[in-house]
């Protein structure tokens, strides 16, 4: 297990480096100029502020910490961190290429617990990266793929999860519905690419076909 879990923290460290770069330099370059697109409806300025809502929303981060207990091998770990990735640049490319202004204004709950919350969550989430949702994306693929690892009680609770973290990014004003929906499909499809049979992953499975011990 301890090999298993230094292989998971490589990749998870890989992976954020991959994230920063991507994110980071996505938001500075629509920072840079004045092509912003508005991508959502104006009913949508209407939704409420749910500041507890904050707290699933937090919760994202919990779901990537499971990884190794619900996969336990290093080539079921190998795929999600290549899936992650590549939705990563996915997203990253679509919002240099739909670079969005979000229609809330910065989400304040004044002096309540929660006001420092939604300050830390507006400030990891930037300005401008909104389409997709990279926050639900990124949930999306990894509930997908644990779907098919565990009991169907645990099924149900992914499901209530995503639902949950996925209205949270709305109701906290993070983002807006487009950003979520496709925020679920690039992620659906992150989930299916990394369960997809992998040739170029066969040399870690054992002749039977099962993954080797780490």
């Amino acid at each position: 297990m301890r090999s298993l879990l230094r292989h998971y923290a490589l990749l998870w460290g890989l992976l954020s480096l991959e994230f920063v770069v991507v994110y980071c330099g996505a938001d500075w370059i629509t920072a840079h100029h004045s092509m912003r697109q508005q991508l959502y409806a104006n009913f949508e300025l209407g939704i409420p502020l749910i500041p507890y809502m904050v707290v699933p929303y937090t919760t994202m981060y919990a779901i990537f910490l499971l990884s190794p207990f619900v996969l336990k091998n290093r080539a079921a770990l190998d795929r999600l961190a290549l899936a992650a990735a590549k939705v990563i640049a996915i997203a990253g490319i679509a919002f240099v290429a739909l670079p969005a202004r979000l229609g809330f204004a910065p989400a304040d709950a004044g002096h309540s617990v929660w006001g420092p919350w939604l300050r830390i969550a507006s400030m990891v989430a930037l300005k401008y990266n909104l389409v997709p949702s990279l926050h639900v994306a990124l949930f999306t693929l990894c509930a997908g793929v644990y779907f098919t690892r565990v009991s169907r009680g645990a099924r149900l609770g992914l499901v209530l999860w995503l639902a949950t973290v996925a209205a949270s990014t709305v109701l906290t004003h993070q983002h807006h519905l487009l950003d979520v929906v496709a925020g679920l499909a690039l992620g659906a499809w992150g989930a299916r690419t990394a369960l997809a049979p992998q040739p170029h992953l066969a040399r870690i499975m054992d002749p039977g076909g099962s993954p080797c011990s780490p």
